[in-house]
């Protein structure tokens, strides 16, 4: 079988992965000379702790599973399985925490209750002042920026797959065949598209009424830390936008603990990752009304420079990147990825919102179970 493959953010990269596993032929075709979208923008954290339960959770913990086997044969995307711990200042917030704790899929998860001594031993860099934190053992990271380059090179490897960069696939042409604006038509026995958050021309001549939407975020990066951060970190904000937390506890901390006005206006939460060479990447913002703005915005990155020293019990490393980046996800927000035959032998698959980077090996081995390869 040809595949043909559109967009090579993570999400097409690992449809790509599939068919070439299934041993298949591909042809990878990206407008950019690289992926420059929400793939290469984000954490690289394989974050299972705030799925929800259900169809998101399993495809979480399945993607977990091919992750770790695909870093075992890939050394270059970074994975690393480090869990993360979500702290907690007060006893309002070690509440949620706690709750959490006594979900059925709990010890799926990994989650697991630490006082602020035993956090400290899980992370010693956490020199703040903080009460405890709930420990996630399952979640895991890559290395976003150079995790698509390393994978293609194992791809090309097979003698099987041809990557076409800088080119833009502008029209569906008949049955399982596309052109690009090279004017090059590329048939195959199966076409994917996977273009992330670009939704429109192509896309939105195929499905006008598309049910996904834009989501702009945004996010920095700090010279090297000085010392190992030995799992990913969260603050108590993640609570109150993953859904996995949902609780009376949660209720009861929405109600008597209101976010700060930054953290309000931005809908923010802390998340924090150390990168291979030892900066570390802090995030973020989320913005759902279009159109966004052009520039980004210091407000939340003070608000998020002040919420880590405060964990770290130190000051944060000089800043040396910011960025805004801009991701598809489902409206319906409890739908982990929006599949959708376009054309006869032409599938769509964008939307996964945050859990892309997450969930795109499972998303991926879905569709290739589901297409029959």
């Amino acid at each position: 079988m040809r595949v043909i493959v559109v967009g090579a953010g993570v999400l097409g990269t690992m449809h790509a992965w599939q068919a070439i596993e299934r041993g298949h032929e591909v042809v990878h075709i990206e407008r950019e000379t690289e992926a420059r979208g929400a793939s290469v923008r984000n954490f690289g954290q394989i974050w299972v702790s705030g799925r929800a339960g259900g169809e998101e959770l399993t495809t979480a913990l399945r993607a977990r599973e091919l992750w770790e086997g695909i870093g075992a044969r890939v050394p270059g995307i970074g994975f690393r399985a480090i869990g993360s711990l979500t702290v907690v200042k007060n006893p309002a917030e070690r509440a949620v925490a706690e709750a959490a704790t006594r979900r059925p899929d709990a010890a799926a998860r990994g989650y697991k209750l630490l006082d602020a001594d035993e956090a400290r031993a899980v992370n010693p860099a956490l020199r703040g002042d903080f009460l405890g934190a709930l420990w996630c053992e399952r979640d895991a990271a890559v290395e976003p920026r150079v995790a698509q380059p390393a994978l293609r090179q194992a791809l090309l490897a097979s003698g099987r797959y041809t990557f076409l960069g800088g080119r833009e696939v502008r029209e569906v042409v008949g049955e399982r065949s596309v052109r690009d604006d090279h004017g090059d038509v590329h048939e195959g026995d199966a076409v994917v598209l996977c273009t992330g958050a670009w939704l429109g021309g192509l896309v939105r001549e195929l499905v006008p009424d598309l049910p996904v939407r834009r989501v702009r975020l945004q996010m920095m990066q700090t010279d090297p830390l000085g010392e190992p951060l030995t799992t990913s970190v969260a603050d108590a904000d993640s609570f109150r936008y993953y859904p996995a937390y949902a609780s009376e506890a949660l209720d009861a901390l929405a109600a008597e603990q209101p976010q700060t006005p930054t953290a309000a206006a931005h809908k923010m939460q802390l998340l924090m990752v150390q990168r291979l060479d030892g900066g570390l990447t802090i995030g973020d913002t989320h913005e759902y009304e279009t159109p966004f703005g052009f520039d980004v915005v210091e407000d939340p990155y003070e608000h998020l420079t002040g919420v880590v020293e405060s964990i770290l019990g130190r000051p944060l490393p000089t800043v040396r990147r910011r960025w805004a980046g801009v991701y598809a996800q489902c409206v319906d927000t409890s739908r982990v990825v929006h599949r959708q035959r376009v054309r006869e032998g032409v599938w769509l698959v964008t939307g996964p919102g945050g859990r892309g980077m997450t969930c795109s090996p499972a998303i991926a081995e879905d569709t290739a179970n589901e297409l029959g390869w």
